[in-house]
């Protein structure tokens, strides 16, 4: 199979009849051309299938068009539901989107930042994986916005867009716990990230204020990612005091939760609220603590564009509201 040589700048400019310098400036700049002259590079540039740089072209204009956005596992659907997002408001004001993976992983954060910052990316938006993201601040400095995404980057000054996430679990217990309560389990992997340490705060305030001071029985903490979530679940039932209401971290303990209470054919007797919605959550009747992560993405995409533009300024950290769907799980009184 015999592979073309792919047409160039000169080659468009002399099928179009002008400079080379037209046809770059019809690409850059072409309101600053004729309108003719436009028609004839766009159709030479077609019938050469010519692809301009758009790359070099923001690079020469002194800024980057492209944005780069890390993230953990691409089967998580509040990834892909924030990069959805992102592009929208991205492609809104002429920039591009380019996503990488980490795999949940320190090494492919530290991998993927350095992959995206030899593209010279404009700005670069990050769901922190790592403890230390100080390996980011030259770049910062240098003049490259970093903006980190549903947890604050660490060691960083960098702006940050996250949930409320003490408080929605803090109000989902205490619905628990106003419905009789006592016995509430909390699961969660990762737990040792940001939004899990300030879950698991919230619903540890809330189990407080209801008397139960050690709620150490009712709590499935776990970092192993090769533990499944229907397994976790599974161990809430080993102790003498099985839970009466669960609280799921996000919406894959969620699923493996609701495997599990199949499994013991649970009947609805064990109340259960889920972190994240899902796509079949209403139908499944399953209350969730809800957000809108389209939102989100649009969010990180403004507050980037905007230090892109003014690089200077203060620090924010942006908190997004929740708010709890209820549709029948969550609602179940002790058995």
């Amino acid at each position: 199979m015999t592979v073309q040589q792919r047409a160039t700048l000169d080659d468009v400019a002399r099928l179009a009849g002008v400079s080379s310098k037209t046809v770059s400036r019809v690409f850059a700049q072409r309101e600053l051309v004729a309108p003719q002259t436009v028609e004839r590079v766009l159709t030479a540039a077609k019938r050469l299938r010519f692809r301009p740089n758009s790359l070099a072209q923001g690079l020469r204009r002194g800024g980057s068009r492209t944005v780069g956005f890390i993230i953990g596992d691409l089967g998580n659907p509040f990834y892909y539901k924030v990069a959805a997002g992102i592009e929208k408001e991205l492609s809104a004001s002429g920039f591009s989107l380019v996503v990488a993976t980490t795999d949940d992983t320190e090494e492919g954060e530290g991998r993927v930042a350095d992959a995206l910052l030899a593209q010279r990316v404009g700005a670069l938006l990050l769901v922190p994986v790592s403890d230390d993201q100080s390996y980011l601040e030259g770049e910062r400095q240098l003049g490259t916005p970093v903006i980190s995404i549903d947890r604050p980057a660490r060691n960083l000054a960098a702006d940050s867009l996250v949930l409320d996430n003490r408080a929605a679990v803090l109000e989902a217990t205490r619905r628990l716990t106003r419905r009789g309560h006592r016995r509430i389990a909390y699961v969660c992997n990762p737990a040792s990230v940001y939004t899990q340490v300030e879950r698991l705060a919230g619903y540890r305030q809330a189990m407080a204020d209801a008397g139960v001071a050690d709620t150490t029985p009712w709590e499935m903490l776990s970092d192993d990612p090769e533990t499944s979530p229907t397994e976790l679940v599974r161990t809430l039932w080993v102790g003498a005091e099985p839970p009466t209401a669960i609280i799921a971290g996000n919406n894959r303990i969620t699923i493996g939760a609701l495997r599990a209470l199949r499994e013991r054919d649970d009947r609805g007797r064990t109340a259960l609220i889920g972190f994240d919605d899902f796509d079949t959550a209403d139908v499944l009747g399953v209350t969730v603590i809800s957000y809108d992560p389209l939102e989100l993405g649009r969010r990180a995409a403004r507050l980037a564009i905007e230090r892109m533009a003014d690089p200077a300024g203060f620090v924010r950290q942006i908190t997004l509201p929740t708010w709890i769907v209820e549709r029948g799980t969550g609602e179940r009184p002790p058995a």
